[in-house]
């Protein structure tokens, strides 16, 4: 069973995510040659002050 674990800014609407959940499901079923029910996911926002790349903040500007 493939799980897939997505993490994210925050603040993407409940609509991004429907499209992103197919799309993932869709692109695993394909390339592994399982059932949609076989694929699990799970999204984390993260706050962008809680995200930081080469000793950066994201929420810094």
């Amino acid at each position: 069973m493939p799980m897939i674990r997505v993490e994210m800014f925050e603040g993407r609407t409940l609509e991004q995510r429907r499209t992103l959940v197919r799309e993932l499901t869709d692109g695993t079923c394909r390339a592994l040659g399982c059932t949609p029910d076989a694929v699990q996911i799970v999204l984390t926002d993260i706050k962008k002050e809680n995200w930081a790349e080469a000793g950066k903040l994201f929420a810094d500007p």
